[in-house]
């Protein structure tokens, strides 16, 4: 009789509820170049939001298990695999580079065990926890890539960041903090403002009642086109929809928006004359590498860094914990434990 595990599957697109928990599902084994690891941690992102509501142009195979971030022990080698040893403490990048990404393309980190490549594994170091490692690619890995690997966010800069309180914004906090910059969040409560600053921003923004544009302008001065005067150095905004054009309106002379998302709505009204009347630079991150989340771990070990983590849920929990991110009710990151 093949054995079966527990795990988070998604059977058809729809609303949150339309995931459920299952006792019977099949345990998978490693092939040619893979290995089987037990799932120590596994997070949520938005983009799981989009995976299970469906997204134009993405055929999603299924049953999936959902969930792209994973962290785990090796239990079991495919055939030639002699790199890792089962007992390997692992972090997986999601994206599987033939087949595409986890949790979506392929069975993800939302079960007891997973079958992964071994192209995706990466070492952890002895003092990171399962739960840590798992916060970290699709969000904190973005964020590193955005502020340090592209080189944007320098001392003194002041930085102003939308969705500052989900996963890659409170990742963005903190990494900015580290490089010497003066941190704007913009957050929807005053809970989520009060976490920020204990986060280390400098100033917050509830932007439900406050015109984070007009708000920066004031703080700032109103940006010059034939001086660097005025505005903020750097936006950081992985929203859309109607946040873009305000973003560029509070830019200095010079300033760059960075971008990596767009929950709100990738097709934003947009206004050109901000762009060449102040030459702004617009600057996109796509993903991460290994070497962001290596470097990410390296941080945790070292104590600079803390992953942001609001709630730690078993699997029979998992769903109302994506339904808190869908939501907006998050500070951080949801982490599941199968």
């Amino acid at each position: 009789m093949a054995e079966t595990m527990k795990a988070l599957v998604l059977e058809a697109h729809g609303d949150i509820d339309t995931l459920k928990v299952v006792n019977d599902y099949p345990k998978p084994s490693p092939g040619a170049g893979e290995v089987l690891i037990r799932v120590g941690a596994s997070s949520f992102n938005y983009h799981d939001v989009f995976t299970v509501k469906g997204m134009p142009g993405i055929k999603v195979p299924m049953p999936v298990v959902i969930g792209l971030d994973m962290a785990g022990q090796v239990v079991a080698l495919g055939e030639g695999v002699t790199e890792w040893q089962v007992g390997d403490r692992v972090l997986v990048n999601p994206l599987n580079k033939a087949k595409g990404l986890m949790g979506e393309m392929l069975d993800g980190g939302m079960a007891e065990y997973c079958r992964v490549s071994t192209s995706q594994l990466i070492a952890m170091p002895p003092d990171v926890s399962y739960a840590d490692a798992a916060s970290l690619p699709v969000a904190y890995g973005t964020a590193h890539r955005m502020l340090i690997t592209h080189n944007t966010v320098k001392a003194g800069d002041k930085v102003l960041i939308l969705g500052a309180s989900g996963g890659v914004g409170t990742g963005c906090v903190m990494l900015a903090k580290q490089l010497g910059a003066e941190v704007i969040a913009c957050a929807g409560s005053a809970e989520k403002m009060a976490a920020l600053t204990a986060l280390g921003a400098d100033h917050v923004v509830n932007y439900r009642e406050t015109d984070f544009s007009k708000w920066a302008i004031q703080q700032y001065g109103k940006p010059q086109r034939r001086t660097y005067e005025g505005g903020v150095d750097v936006v950081i905004n992985f929203t859309g929809g109607d946040t873009w054009v305000p973003s560029l309106k509070c830019l200095k002379r010079g300033g760059t928006l960075l971008v990596c998302g767009a929950t709100a709505g990738h097709d934003p009204k947009e206004d050109l004359r901000y762009i060449w009347s102040f030459e702004l630079k617009v600057i996109g991150s796509n993903s991460f590498y290994d070497d962001d989340l290596s470097a990410l771990m390296d941080m945790i070990q070292a104590g600079t860094l803390k992953p942001t983590i609001d709630k730690v849920l078993p699997l029979e929990e998992a769903a109302e914990g994506l339904r808190m991110i869908r939501d907006r009710e998050v500070m951080g990151k949801i982490v599941v434990t199968p």
